[in-house]
């Protein structure tokens, strides 16, 4: 089977614009979530999310085609010619031919559910006018189900950096971002020529996705930057988040022809589901995923140096994972560095699970782990690292977990010629 690589990550997150920016935000210990201005929530409990801050789609797309798409779609596209401008397949805005015949994998939990929210409300309005004798205003756009269905962030990349190869759209809850990077990693060993696009973009952060989620008791309704607090016994839940972050996958023979810069490889992938509950996690079913990646890369426990959390910061979802990293690792779990940057950037549901893969790569690359912030009270034996922290990491895990049991868990290694 081939070698599978990463050469090129590119992101949109509240921590930064641009992946690197990103990484350093989340290196610097410092909090990127805020007060929600997408909308008016001064009713609601729930008034802290993850936005992204500073972003001009205009250098991505032009403004009448920039209208027609949810900022889901802007974010994917934005991640995916930044993760090839790094990958070095882009010269002056000119693309790589050699990306023509590679594919894109993109997830998204939520796909355009902003601009269908808006659609929803708008038109809403509109019939009320028309009962109340007001002046007719315009209906539901003719670009609404197109730009809003979740397979659009990879089939619109893929037609806007002229790739012309394998496209999949990918929805699996908050696992998506790592299931398209597991899938793309499937199918490049398998002998597919590449390159392959792979990761998560999601912008949820509108009245019905925040309500939602809070009504179910998901949310955290602490009212400032620290509302995230992934093992700390005053966790409330998570914080809403959007962005995106999307990777470059070769097969290794054709990034070592290229002469490119190599983060890390993909050794391993887990998929399971632990066919229990709607909503309540499962540790059996998520130590199935994690012993499978394991397995799937032709390692063990013992050789884990690193565990990138899922870290929700919910009461069950925490507990199941730190019971599923001890069921995995056993005595070595309460000396394993672990980091939770979801309290960092909030939960970006399917980007979080790419990104949080990409700064796995990036932790072995160059040495650096990234901090939990605002634990101050731990309530699990884990090593959950506060500071950032220097060290050797030589494989590691990125774990992502979603409502419905689904579990995808990927195992990326140091690079070795």
């Amino acid at each position: 089977m081939k070698r599978v690589v990463i050469t090129g990550i590119g992101a949109l997150t509240p921590a930064g614009i641009g992946f690197h920016e990103s990484w350093e935000g989340v290196m610097s210990g410092s909090s990127g979530l805020g007060p929600i201005t997408k909308f008016d929530a001064s009713d609601l409990r729930w008034k802290i999310a993850g936005e992204i801050r500073g972003f001009d789609i205009s250098g991505y797309l032009g403004t009448k085609e920039a209208r027609r798409f949810d900022p889901f779609v802007h974010y994917a596209v934005a991640a995916s010619i930044m993760a090839a401008g790094d990958a070095g397949l882009s010269v002056q805005g000119r693309l790589s031919s050699y990306l023509e015949s590679g594919g894109v994998i993109i997830g998204s939990s939520r796909g355009g559910i902003s601009t269908i929210e808006a659609a929803v409300t708008g038109n809403m309005l509109m019939r009320k006018n028309n009962d109340a004798g007001k002046r007719r205003r315009r209906g539901l756009s003719a670009y609404l189900m197109p730009s809003t269905t979740i397979s659009m962030a990879a089939s619109y990349t893929a037609q806007k950096m002229g790739i012309k190869g394998n496209c999949l759209g990918i929805s699996n809850a908050c696992a998506s971002g790592a299931n398209a990077i597991g899938e793309a990693f499937r199918l490049l060993r398998s002998g597919y020529a590449g390159p392959v696009l792979a990761g998560g973009a999601e912008a949820p952060v509108c009245l019905l996705c925040v309500e939602g989620y809070g009504v179910a008791g998901a949310l955290s309704d602490i009212a400032d930057p620290s509302a995230c607090r992934p093992f700390c016994r005053s966790r409330k839940g998570f914080v809403i988040a959007e962005g995106a972050a999307v990777m470059v996958l070769e097969e290794l023979d054709n990034a070592l022809r290229r002469g490119s810069r190599i983060y890390c490889e993909i050794a391993g992938y887990g998929n399971t589901t632990d066919a229990y509950d709607q909503t309540r996690p499962s540790s059996e079913g998520e130590v199935r995923a994690v012993a499978g990646a394991l397995k799937d890369a032709n390692i063990t426990a013992a050789d884990i140096d690193y565990i990138n959390a899922h870290g929700t910061a919910t009461r069950l979802g925490d507990s199941a994972e730190a019971k599923t990293i001890t069921g995995v690792f056993g005595k070595r779990a309460s000396s394993l560095p672990v980091s939770a940057l979801k309290s960092a950037t909030g939960h970006m549901l399917a980007a979080s699970a790419a990104f949080e893969a990409a700064c796995t790569a990036m932790t072995i690359k160059t040495g650096m782990i990234p901090p939990t912030i605002n634990l101050e009270d731990k309530d699990c034996d884990l090593n959950v690292i506060t500071s950032p922290l220097q060290t050797e990491v030589r494989n590691a895990v990125s774990q992502s977990f979603g409502f419905g049991g689904v579990n995808a868990v990927l195992v990326i290694k140091k690079y070795e010629p």
